[in-house]
């Protein structure tokens, strides 16, 4: 089973908000997941991740989709926190 790190929505109606989350690959955008990693706010264009277990899914050779590398890469305003 191959596992993705990738973004799930959340969020009402036109306020959209994602978590980060490992999921396997083959899994719909909003279904099962692993582990919930972090959140994105697409209206503030910040995210908060805990970068361990980001780490750990990584290690275990899971796959980053476009979508959180996009994400990842608003590191100007991102605030990352570790929980």
């Amino acid at each position: 089973m191959s596992v993705s790190i990738k973004l799930s929505r959340t969020g009402k109606k036109n306020s959209a908000n994602f978590r980060i989350v490992a999921a396997p690959t083959r899994s719909a955008r909003d279904g099962k997941n692993l582990a919930i990693i972090g959140s994105y706010d697409p209206k503030l264009k910040t995210y908060e991740m805990d970068k361990d277990l980001f780490n750990e899914w990584i290690k275990k050779g899971a796959i980053v989709t476009e979508g959180v590398k996009k994400v990842l890469s608003l590191s100007q305003k991102a605030v990352e926190t570790k929980k």
